[in-house]
């Protein structure tokens, strides 16, 4: 005879027809922001399991890792700057704690530096365009000096004599992803997520509630809820309800990833770029590595590197710091961040019981870790989002009257549940 929970105090939904053993959360998809929901779920008492074929994947394997919550400001996302700047706060005392949790030291272990960021133009053009950035990050009250082309070389001395002025800001750091990442499967396990390393195809549903998860085999798994944390794959998941769906759209992105030599000063902060209107930018690592990237969008999923793309990353970096084209050239990789119609992240319920989505970060998605772990958490665990991730919630991209349970979508009745945990 199938057994089943009643609802323990405090964790909504728990009890809506789960059965005994099945967990409370299951996350579509391992990513760095997967893997810190289930992560601070788990932290919560809630039974989680994870679904990823490679957890510990994903773009922020790609990404550079800046907090740049400042020089990323854009017109137009001001209410996305509020959210940057408190998950930007939290991440000197996060990376602690999870370095703390996955036994590998202080946050200085996952790459974690108050280093500041130099945003610096090489012509009359990319000033003004620094320029008006600058005067954008005024109005909202951000710290940002500005510096003539001199002060910028004497803080850099590698960059080139032809910088025009540039943008010092203090509050802009940075930390390498992969120790991260790898990190927060530590911890996840150790707080005891489950993994369960099989792709997840899609979701199923019975009477309008998602119930869980089918694997790619046709397998299904059974939880409470499902936070779907695929990145790019989001809103290719069968079984979503059309108008629960998330908006997200793929965004490649080409790194290169250069050795610099030892016991010689290249660059001591992150450095961003604006080179003939293209954006580039130079992550320093206490490790010796130097990453370079861009920050111009290229949609569709290809991610092949291409001659092309990495000749116009050299070419922009080699303009801003000549010298860096005698460094070793160790890793040219690219990956897909998973953007949406306003480039904010999803966060919360979709209006569909039992679905919810944490994803859609797009440039942000290593600064946003902390405080996504933290909204989805207490999402989770007390049924409210707090007022910080409000603003963010998926059902803004919803159609008028939809959110109707058992809508589009909905598979029906499931095959009975194959136990693969």
């Amino acid at each position: 005879m199938t057994s089943f929970r009643p609802p323990r105090p405090g964790v909504p939904g728990s009890g809506d027809g789960v059965r005994a053993g099945t967990p409370d959360v299951l996350v579509i998809g391992g990513g760095i922001i997967g893997l810190v929901v289930a992560w601070r779920a788990a932290e919560r008492g809630l039974r989680v399991t994870v679904v990823d074929p490679e957890p510990g994947g994903g773009a922020a394997r790609v990404a550079a890792g800046m907090l740049a919550a400042v020089t990323e400001l854009h017109h137009g996302e001001e209410e996305l700057l509020e959210l940057n700047l408190a998950s930007s706060a939290r991440w000197p005392a996060f990376a602690d704690e999870l370095a703390d949790a996955a036994g590998v030291g202080d946050g200085s272990a996952l790459g974690y530096r108050r280093c500041g960021t130099l945003a610096v133009a090489l012509d009359a053009d990319d000033r003004a365009e620094l320029r008006d950035l600058h005067a954008l990050q005024t109005r909202c009250g951000l710290q940002a000096r500005w510096l003539t082309g001199r002060e910028c070389r004497r803080l850099e001395p590698m960059l080139a004599p032809g910088v025009r002025g540039g943008l010092r800001v203090e509050d802009d750091h940075q930390v390498d992803p992969r120790p991260v990442v790898d990190a927060l499967l530590i911890a996840a396990e150790r707080a005891g997520v489950v993994f369960v390393r099989r792709e997840a195809r899609g979701v199923w549903s019975r009477s309008g509630r998602v119930g869980g998860a089918v694997l790619a085999d046709g397998a299904r798994l059974a939880a409470g809820r499902v936070v779907v944390a695929a990145g790019s794959r989001g809103g290719r998941l069968e079984g979503i309800p059309q108008e629960a769906r998330p908006p997200v759209r793929p965004v490649k992105g080409q790194v290169l990833r250069l050795r610099m030599p030892t016991g010689i000063p290249f660059l001591s902060r992150t450095v961003r770029a604006v080179v003939r209107g293209s954006h580039v930018y130079l992550v320093p690592r206490e490790s010796g590595e130097l990453v370079i990237g861009a920050t111009s969008e290229e949609q569709g999923w290809d991610t092949t590197v291409t001659a092309g793309g990495v000749y116009e990353l050299l070419r922009d970096a080699h303009e801003l710091v000549p010298g860096l084209t005698e460094l070793p050239l160790v890793e040219a990789v690219a990956g897909l961040r998973p953007g949406t119609p306003d480039n904010a992240p999803l966060l919360g319920g979709t209006g569909t019981p039992g679905l919810l989505i944490a994803g859609g970060h797009h440039r942000n998605g290593v600064l946003l870790a902390p405080i996504t772990g933290d909204l989805m958490a207490e999402y989770l665990t007390t049924g409210t989002m707090p007022d910080s991730g409000r603003p963010f919630s998926p059902e803004r991209f919803a159609p008028v009257g939809a959110g109707v349970p058992g809508g589009p979508g909905a598979s029906g009745v499931p095959h009975p549940i194959e136990e693969v945990l």
